[in-house]
């Protein structure tokens, strides 16, 4: 009796969820998407924008949207300090959203979701934990939605994933939230630095990829 009831209480917040989720994407999907919009449309709820915000960042991973963009529009419309804080909060929220819904609902909503195969990450991370998030996040070319739900997929503790997100994703987070709050000032010194550092940032993920990660996936086809 327990477990109907337990069973029922699970499914009516998942269909609640599910509609909240949809509501939220189809608005997001309303806007045009370019930063300039997105900033608008922020601007346009007062001093509710960074809640506004924050959700928007937090949905992310359901929609599939580029991160980086709305990291971007973060910084334009907060500044660099406000800017990272509420990315940071928002990229854990969604992040937290993506593990537990790969945890509770499993590997066939993860696929209907990302439309790619999580075999390899589930592998590296189910071997490796914390280090292989931790390098996972530090990587922009690894999209911050497949990493959340390949997580979800594996024996990693919810602490651990939510630790090496927070600290993996410091730099990525600091150089788009600069590089919006730079874009005001294009053509000065701060923005050209900006834009330096964004290239420094690809340019250390290309190496951490291929020095790391593609060498974990090499010993674990190996294993």
């Amino acid at each position: 009796m327990k477990k109907n009831n337990k069973n029922t209480l699970k499914l009516i917040i998942g269909v609640l969820f599910l509609i909240i989720v949809i509501i939220a994407i189809c608005k997001i999907c309303s806007l045009n998407l370019g930063i300039d919009d997105i900033k608008g449309y922020v601007d346009s709820f007062g001093k509710f924008a960074p809640i506004v915000y924050i959700i928007m960042f937090a949905l992310i991973p359901l929609t599939l949207f580029p991160d980086s963009i709305l990291a971007i529009a973060g910084g334009l419309v907060f500044g660099l300090f406000r800017g990272y804080i509420y990315t940071t909060i928002g990229a854990l929220i969604g992040g937290t959203i993506s593990f537990f819904i790969s945890r509770y609902w499993g590997r066939d909503v993860v696929k209907k979701l990302t439309k790619e195969k999580l075999d390899k990450i589930e592998n590296m991370i189910n071997n490796r934990g914390f280090v292989i998030v931790f390098l996972l996040r530090l990587i922009p070319l690894f999209p911050f939605d497949v990493i959340s739900y390949g997580s979800g997929l594996t024996s990693i503790k919810y602490k651990d994933f939510l630790l090496a997100t927070f600290f993996g994703t410091i730099p990525g987070i600091l150089v788009f939230t600069n590089l919006g709050a730079e874009s005001v000032n294009i053509g000065s010194n701060s923005f050209y630095l900006s834009i330096s550092a964004l290239i420094l940032l690809f340019i250390v993920s290309i190496f951490l990829k291929n020095k790391f990660i593609l060498n974990n996936l090499i010993d674990d086809s190996n294993n």
